[in-house]
């Protein structure tokens, strides 16, 4: 009798240790996907992602965005994207706005773009703060306001997390000939 019993402790603790918690697939897909193992952080970013984990689904989304471990599919990005988005992940509200603003897995719509780049501004990203700034300096998706522009400009320059990152963007842009960059520039005195 307790041969059985055994058995099925066994097989019941194999379960379990299979059945890993999305956040830990995702902790361990994320880990490989910083490492450049492509391959193997979708083998751990699928299931956390299928089990509804915000950020392994905008993580997957950019797997597929860029092709990391597998080939570029903009509809399988977007709709990653739109999942994590929905749960109002910044990141995967940001990169949706970009999928609408190009038309990337999505048809073109500057509306949405505007709606998404918002909800990612208002929530701190400071990539959306820049090309939400860039909508109202150049009027696509809303009225072009060239002081909301600007203060959205000097927000996503002076955020702590990637302002620094985004004005070397901007000044190196500028200093390539890119006319909206010098225009941004010459706006915001940097």
């Amino acid at each position: 009798m307790a041969k059985p019993i055994l058995l099925m402790l066994m097989f019941l603790a194999s379960i379990v240790t299979k059945a890993q918690s999305a956040e830990a697939l995702y902790d361990q897909g994320k880990q490989l996907y910083d490492e450049k193992k492509y391959e193997l952080a979708i083998k751990k970013l699928l299931p956390a992602a299928q089990k509804g984990h915000k950020k392994a689904q905008y993580r997957l989304g950019r797997c597929y965005d860029k092709g990391h471990g597998t080939s570029e599919d903009n509809q399988k990005a977007f709709q990653w994207y739109s999942k994590s988005a929905a749960q109002g992940y910044h990141k995967a509200q940001y990169q949706l706005g970009r999928c609408y603003k190009k038309g990337k897995g999505a048809t073109k719509d500057k509306n949405k773009a505007f709606r998404y780049f918002s909800k990612a501004a208002n929530q701190g990203n400071a990539n959306a703060q820049f090309a939400l700034g860039k909508c109202y300096f150049e009027g696509k998706g809303t009225p072009q306001d060239k002081a909301k522009a600007k203060t959205l400009f000097l927000k996503a320059i002076n955020n702590k997390k990637d302002g620094a990152e985004i004005l070397k963007d901007l000044r190196t842009d500028a200093a390539a000939g890119d006319e909206d960059a010098i225009a941004i520039k010459k706006l915001i005195g940097k």
